[in-house]
């Protein structure tokens, strides 16, 4: 019987387990959820998730998030290295695959439940047409499937890397806060969970907004701000309306995006937007008004409205792919 050691790398946690190659029915003979910050490299995240554990393990595939080049990546928000042959003989295994997270994310789509996925707008998908994903959480990942005669193939993609390009008056101010500042504006760097502060602190600065104590408090005690504004904007009890600004123009940013990704790709066979933070906001993207964003591209409104867009909330999405990727290696054609 042959095992297949998967993982889903972020910048911030990762999913690891084990799976019966004859059983792929998405549950894990053995899984762990760890943060990264607690090892210093895949390596001891490993050794310390097999020691113990019988399973004989055959085949290995770790999404990554980051550009993998000759099967090895450099991740891109934290100081680790992964390298098939390195992992080959560490694990004392032949196959090895190392793949871009959104890679594992594209291929998962394909056996999504119903309770995997929130819709935002039907659409009407494009039989064979490509298909679009764009991810923010610690970074922002973008891959796409195309579609090459007889099955879907995955491109990953470092598309949120390339510049942030504004689409109304706030969002010019807030590129030029940064560019005063500096910085390349990235579409990573506004789009994703550190971007969610960077926008807050925009809007700080432009309203020149006092924070309360207790406020300031808790994004001084916290290890990372984005939560507490999250959580803020979401919570119903509590108005902060600096923090529900925060996740309004997030949104318009990330709707951007989607739009733009739309017509990059001619994504007619629909759009999945994965990571951590849409989960979380949910309630805020089911608010959007996607034929509003559509009339902005007035030549291009009548394929956008014909193209879904969907949110991907089941969080070991893209661990599932990864394991399909390896499969499809032990059977020709699976994909």
């Amino acid at each position: 019987m042959a095992y297949i050691l998967a993982a889903d790398i972020g910048g911030t946690k990762t999913n690891i387990g084990i799976f019966d190659s004859k059983n792929l029915s998405g549950i894990p003979l053995v899984d762990e959820t760890v943060l990264c910050k607690n090892y210093s490299d895949f390596n001891e995240l490993l050794e310390d998730f097999l020691g113990g554990k019988k399973y004989p393990i055959e085949f290995a595939c770790f999404a990554a998030a980051g550009p993998v080049r000759g099967g090895r990546v450099h991740l891109t928000n934290i100081p680790w290295v992964l390298d098939e042959n390195e992992l080959k003989n560490f694990l004392d295994i032949q196959s090895v695959y190392v793949i871009n997270d959104l890679v594992a994310l594209a291929y998962s789509i394909f056996e999504l439940a119903e309770k995997d996925a929130v819709t935002l707008h039907e659409g009407v998908p494009e039989k064979n047409g490509t298909i679009g994903l764009v991810a923010p959480g610690t970074g922002l990942g973008m891959a796409f499937l195309v579609w090459d005669g007889s099955k879907y193939i995955a491109c990953p993609s470092e598309g949120g890397h390339a510049s942030f390009s504004p689409d109304s008056d706030l969002e010019i101010q807030l590129l030029q806060y940064f560019k005063d500042n500096g910085h390349h504006v990235s579409i990573e760097s506004l789009c994703s969970g550190p971007g969610i502060y960077s926008i807050y602190s925009f809007l700080k600065a432009k309203k020149g907004f006092e924070e309360p104590g207790w406020f300031k408090k808790l994004l001084g005690e916290a290890a990372d701000p984005t939560p507490v504004i999250v959580d803020i904007a979401l919570d119903p009890d509590i108005s902060m309306p600096i923090c529900t600004e925060t996740l309004d123009l997030f949104v318009t940013i990330l709707t951007g995006l989607v739009n733009n990704l739309s017509l990059t790709v001619m994504a007619t066979g629909g759009i999945y937007i994965g990571g951590g933070i849409p989960v979380k906001i949910i309630t805020f993207l089911q608010q959007v008004n996607f034929p509003a964003f559509f009339e902005k591209r007035a030549n291009m409104s009548t394929i956008l409205e014909s193209i879904p867009v969907k949110v991907v909330v089941n969080p070991k999405s893209s661990l599932h792919g990864a394991v399909r990727y390896a499969f499809s290696k032990l059977q020709v054609g699976c994909l």
